[in-house]
């Protein structure tokens, strides 16, 4: 594909954090970009501020131009898309999301983050060294970064920084200089088959890497310790607890709402590292991002500094705000909105929030995200919320995929909240002590009422999941 001779493109599901990223990318080369995705939103406005032609609603056959030299498409939306059936009914040239994303790397000294947990920060992290070190990268995130545009960093360098989801294998697109691994575990439980399979898209992957390119892996991870082979190229590796890690955090501690730690790179301890965003897990991201640009020859400084001022990303540990005009029981309570939607990821997320505000009472309102992956994943589910330490947990009903569900998986956050129950019970009779306060919730309305009945004023209120839970977040700040 020759981006050069390409004049008109059309977005199907041209609203979604990631392909909208992309519709500005058109737009900064001077192409014209038309779309259409099913529901207005923040985003699209942004994209019609930046020129895009975007319509809202069902999808319709005429909302595909005539003329439109290609047609890039979300993985959300299916191959009998009426816009998509008329696109292949006019013979266009047609991608999906990371289809493009790939055609446009192939030219690029490219930087892909890839892993179960971890990428979008972690993807965040290494653009923002990179462009303070002036690297000028091209940089595309699954979120919103305060310093950029949005999900988007225009760069007028070689250097592509882009973060390569694992979902149905998008990975395996690219052909990268370097791959950036945080972690893996079984995960998308209606594309991948089990572990094994995750282990061996990802060994496909890996294996694509030139013999000039760069593995920078956790160590700390056994899956990618112990059963990703090295591929043929510079092999480095990260961590917090494994010693023989290439760079390795040492005296890590908070102290006054930061984290900090000593960097200890192929034996020599730089200057301390801190973050202001918690969680062992953002040290990880962090170290993951250093050790790039420390192979890439970036000063020790620079990646200091860039890490100091790293404020979080728009739903990673996001401090929304706090409640207000809810009266003097309530206010003041802070809300933080997080993606976290695996068990691994909520156990993290909380085990962060206590260690950074060991004084708070902790809310946590979950929405699971698809009735498949709540299905497999239903036992960790219950193990992370039965021994979590927050003081009130809500289960908000599971958001509904379009297009990834099926009647065979019928279940609700009811079945959740009433095997945790139960799990508790025995606990209870077994003489333990129970804190923790289970709810369930039918919708989000009365999930932000049961938030609204529990919270005091000096409480944090974590909202968390990766479907539309986040509007509760936005709605009990908006309260001004």
């Amino acid at each position: 594909m020759d981006l050069n001779k390409i004049k008109k493109v059309h977005i199907i599901g041209i609203g979604g954090i990631g392909i909208s990223a992309v519709a500005k990318l058109l737009i900064s080369q001077g192409k014209i970009v038309t779309g259409s995705d099913v529901q207005d939103s923040t985003i699209i406005e942004v994209l019609k501020n930046f020129g895009a032609q975007v319509f809202i609603g069902e999808h319709k056959a005429v909302n595909l131009p005539a003329d439109a030299d290609l047609i890039i498409y979300s993985d959300a939306v299916s191959e009998s898309n009426v816009e998509r059936q008329k696109a292949e009914e006019l013979k266009k040239e047609s991608l999906s999301y990371f289809q493009f994303l790939g055609e446009y790397s192939k030219n690029k000294y490219t930087i892909a983050i890839s892993s179960t947990h971890g990428k979008t920060t972690t993807t965040a992290l290494t653009g923002l060294i990179f462009d303070r070190a002036a690297f000028d990268p091209t940089v595309i995130v699954g979120t919103k970064i305060e310093n950029w545009d949005g999900n988007l960093r225009l760069g007028g360098n070689n250097y592509f920084i882009v973060e390569a989801d694992e979902y149905r294998g998008h990975m395996l697109e690219f052909s990268p200089q370097v791959i950036i691994c945080n972690n893996l575990e079984y995960e998308h439980a209606d594309y991948y088959k089990d572990l094994n399979d995750v282990i061996s898209k990802f060994q496909e992957f890996v294996n694509k890497l030139p013999q000039d390119g760069y593995f920078i892996y956790n160590a700390d991870d056994p899956v990618l310790r112990e059963r990703i082979e090295n591929p043929n190229c510079n092999v480095v590796s990260y961590g917090l607890e494994n010693e023989s890690a290439d760079l390795l955090a040492k005296n890590v501690k908070i102290d006054h709402g930061r984290q900090i730690f000593r960097p200890v790179y192929k034996g020599q301890e730089l200057k301390d590292f801190n973050l202001q965003v918690p969680g062992k897990f953002n040290i990880a991201n962090a170290l993951a991002a250093s050790l790039c640009a420390l192979e890439l020859g970036i000063d020790q400084d620079i990646i200091k500094d860039t890490l100091a001022q790293f404020k979080g990303a728009w739903r990673r540990f996001e401090i929304v705000g706090q409640l207000n005009n809810f009266g003097p029981e309530k206010d003041g309570a802070m809300i933080v909105s997080d993606y976290a939607h695996h068990p691994t990821e909520i156990a993290a997320t909380i085990q962060a929030a206590k260690e950074f505000y060991p004084d708070k009472r902790l809310i946590v309102a979950f929405q699971p995200h698809q009735k498949k992956r709540t299905k497999e994943l239903f036992t960790d589910f219950v193990k992370t919320f039965t021994d979590c330490q927050a003081d009130v947990i809500i289960l908000s009903e599971i958001y509904d995929v379009a297009g990834r569900e099926d009647k065979t998986n019928e279940i609700s956050s009811r079945d959740l909240e009433e095997k945790i129950s139960f799990n508790l019970s025995k606990k209870i009779a077994a003489g333990q002590e129970i804190q923790t306060e289970y709810l369930y919730a039918k919708d989000l309305e009365n999930t932000k009422a049961e938030i609204l009945n529990k919270v005091k004023s000096d409480d944090l209120v974590i909202i968390m999941g990766a479907g539309n839970i986040d509007q509760v977040a936005r709605e009990l700040v908006a309260n001004q």
